[in-house]
């Protein structure tokens, strides 16, 4: 079994994209959405045009760690409709989620009336149909599950509130268009390494023991704030249960481009892909300025979730 401490293995390359492998202006690349299509790896990555308004570019890979870029952006702001008037400051942080033999994309839109999440709808990410915006105002971080349950599909997000740290939601819909029966499943846990804020992270994917969420936390210094990364274990049957939360996290800023960039202290994930021989490769940005990917064994990352029944009152150690 891995040690806590290697809980998440570096790829040995990282990072494995900057904005010098774009072809097209832009400052940074990261938070990138990954899925597995037809054996390819497929980035869709967050990138900062030099105006400080984000795009989004797709990038390719036949190993999941060497990517070339499409000689264009993947996903830029709409000039049509509603769409238009709420994409105008840019789109953020997109997340790949596989349901019923597509790929749905949430992102977050930007404009003078804040962030809301945008859906889109993709079978082979060249053709991108936009469906509708699925919040309103302030709620970040959707992703999506690939079942729905009692027919209903399911989805974890962020609010933001004034009144109580940010947590993590569930919320239920019939149709991906609305959205309700929404309710607080994860908080924040006092004097933690999440204590600030959590927020959902790459889309959950199926294990025997339960859905697993890779979440990020962030932690408030005298120097700033920290992001890190957790897990978290879902029932199969009823999403809205957490079987499990990870007492520690599973990484954390290290390297320099973690460390220093864009937003220091950074690492934030949008993107995992379980693998067939029992390890996930868990993809994240680095000080909001490139990309890193590194790989970890699901089993671990499960037991680490059954054995911190809550955070505050019971762990196994991982040795």
């Amino acid at each position: 079994m891995t040690t806590q401490d290697h809980m998440v293995k570096r790829y040995k390359k990282n990072p494995i994209l900057t904005k010098d492998d774009v072809p097209y202006p832009v400052a940074t690349v990261h938070n990138a959405g990954i899925v597995k299509h037809n054996g390819r790896y497929i980035m869709l990555f967050r990138a900062h045009r030099h105006n400080g308004r984000s795009i989004i570019g797709r990038a390719d890979s036949d190993d999941g760690f060497s990517f070339t870029v499409h000689p264009k952006p993947f996903l830029t702001p709409s000039s049509d409709g509603i769409f238009a008037e709420y994409e105008a400051f840019g789109v953020e942080d997109l997340r790949i989620c596989p349901v019923e033999g597509d790929y749905l994309l949430t992102y977050s839109a930007y404009s003078r009336h804040g962030v809301r999440i945008a859906l889109a709808r993709t079978e082979d990410f060249e053709k991108v149909e936009r469906i509708a915006l699925i919040t309103q105002a302030d709620l970040r971080n959707v992703v999506i599950f690939p079942e729905k349950f009692g027919g209903r599909y399911a989805r974890l997000d962020r609010p933001h509130s004034e009144i109580s740290p940010w947590s993590i939601w569930i919320s239920y819909s019939p149709d991906l268009v609305h959205w309700g029966d929404s309710r607080v499943i994860m908080k924040p846990v006092p004097y933690h390494w999440d204590e600030m804020k959590i927020g959902p992270g790459a889309p959950p994917f199926k294990t025997d023991k339960g859905w697993l969420h890779i979440y990020h936390g962030v932690f408030k210094t005298m120097a700033g704030a920290v992001y890190r990364l957790g897990v978290a274990l879902h029932d199969l049957n009823d999403p809205a249960k957490i079987i499990g939360v990870s007492d520690q996290w599973i990484l954390q800023p290290e390297d320099p481009w973690e460390v220093s960039g864009y937003v220091p202290n950074v690492v934030f994930t949008c993107g995992a892909v379980p693998e067939d021989d029992g390890t996930v490769k868990i993809y994240w940005g680095g000080a909001d300025t490139v990309m890193c990917a590194g790989t970890a064994q699901i089993d671990d990352l499960v037991q680490l979730c059954l054995c911190s029944q809550t955070a505050a009152v019971t762990y196994c150690q991982i040795s």
